[in-house]
């Protein structure tokens, strides 16, 4: 392979002339020819029996020079990516440029991650938000955990805000019903704001064995585009009122839900596990906060298709996640009444913001002369290994390029939180 040119178009597009000699063309000519000799029927000799001379004088010299350009091609191409120094962002336009036996030279106009300027990073200076763990705090965690160790019985009464309540529904609009507006023997919390605002409130004060209607809007906002806005009805009938008992919040209970004996022991191990809670969700405050700094500095033109294959990805994870619990991309777009463009759409100001983000910390990494050692690599890969998957198996998994970028990263987002931290000057 020869990088007979490497010339930038603009600021994330370059044009690279790529020849392939003659050595590396023949020996994509033989492979293309061991390829497709079986298919190939010479007159006195067997399929996939006749000399590649004779089929070449049979049907012409370049006979497999398509397929040996094809061959050739990804090998040529990787070789000269390197070469340039450049990383793809996108598959490269590719045209022949020459081609005759002595090999083959072709174009590749390819869309690359762009090299920006890191900024003045070092003035970055972010303030933490914090949060005193209160007694408030501790009681409701508390009755939380009374909530989750509560008792459900049914009332002789009317419903009030905080029961459950079994009911039939069937809704419609200007007397017509519509998808997803029916349902029989549904369990509503009241007061959860599971339904349409308004549905709720409407249902306290009845009680089991009450038929009546339920009047709502629909948001303007509302996911379904025929029903945003929309005035509706619900003929409902309330066929059960449940209650639901807490338990009392004393000592028995303290040794009912943990280890302890005492209300007192339980309040205490609460409030350390909500000051570890705390600390955490500041710390992720704030390291949101600095990777939205980050994002600003980027100013520079970025190629869209970086976005659009950050969105791919964060599409691929979530359909990923709803197929867990059994619901295809499809139905989930059905049932929200979206289309993909719309869907996708969703993603796009957090794509932009992963790309800038991912683009100025390697421009940090750049500025600050950041690198891993093999004896870092080394102890990455012993951190990462189990029982189950040993280091070697660990390392067919992940390669070390990908284990160095990751302790760069960690570097340079560890540097940029020391200065972010730092007092205003």
């Amino acid at each position: 392979m020869e990088l007979k040119k490497n010339e930038k178009v603009n600021g994330y597009t370059v044009e690279l002339e790529i020849g392939v000699g003659h050595d590396e063309f023949e020996a994509a000519r033989e492979q293309a020819y061991r390829k497709n000799v079986g298919k190939i029927t010479i007159p006195g000799f067997r399929r996939g029996k006749a000399p590649r001379k004779m089929i070449e004088k049979m049907y012409g010299s370049n006979v497999f020079d398509e397929d040996a350009v094809n061959i050739a091609f990804p090998a040529a191409y990787e070789a000269a990516i390197e070469e340039a120094g450049v990383t793809p962002v996108d598959q490269a336009q590719l045209d022949i440029v020459d081609l005759s036996d002595d090999g083959f030279t072709f174009k590749a106009v390819v869309t690359i991650r762009p090299s920006i300027d890191a900024g003045d990073y070092k003035s970055i200076r972010i303030e933490k938000h914090q949060h005193e763990i209160t007694d408030e705090d501790v009681d409701a965690e508390i009755r939380r955990m009374a909530e989750r160790n509560s008792r459900i019985e049914t009332v002789e009464r009317e419903a009030a805000s905080g029961d459950t309540v079994n009911i039939d529904y069937e809704g419609s609009v200007d007397g017509v019903p519509f998808d997803g507006g029916r349902a029989e023997g549904y369990d509503l919390r009241l007061g959860s704001g599971t339904f349409i605002p308004g549905f709720e409130d409407q249902i306290i004060g009845h009680k089991a064995g009450d038929e009546f209607d339920v009047n709502v809007t629909f948001p303007e906002e509302y996911h379904s585009a025929d029903l945003a806005g929309k005035k509706a009805v619900f003929k409902t009938v309330l066929h059960e009122v449940k209650e639901t008992i807490l338990p009392e919040i004393d000592d028995e209970f303290a040794k009912d839900v943990s280890e302890h004996d005492t209300l007192e022991e339980l309040k205490k191990e609460t409030r350390e596990n909500l000051e570890k809670a705390n600390e955490a969700h500041i710390e992720q405050e704030f390291e949101a906060d600095l990777m939205e700094k980050l994002a600003t500095l980027v100013t520079d033109e970025i190629p869209e298709v970086m976005y659009e294959n950050a969105i791919d990805n964060m599409v691929q994870d979530f359909a990923y996640r709803m197929s867990m619990q059994g619901i295809s991309l499809e139905q989930y777009l059905s049932m929200t009444g979206s289309t993909m463009e719309q869907f996708r759409a969703n993603f796009h100001d957090r794509a932009v913001q992963q790309v800038k983000v991912g683009l100025e910390l390697e421009a940090v990494a750049k500025a600050e002369g950041f690198d891993a050692t093999e004896e870092e690599i080394d102890a990455e890969y012993e951190k990462l290994a189990t029982e189950q998957m040993p280091v070697e198996q660990v390392k067919t998994y992940l390669n070390a390029a990908s284990v160095r970028s990751d302790i760069i990263t960690e570097k340079t987002i560890n540097l940029l939180k020391e200065i972010a931290a730092q007092p205003a000057e």
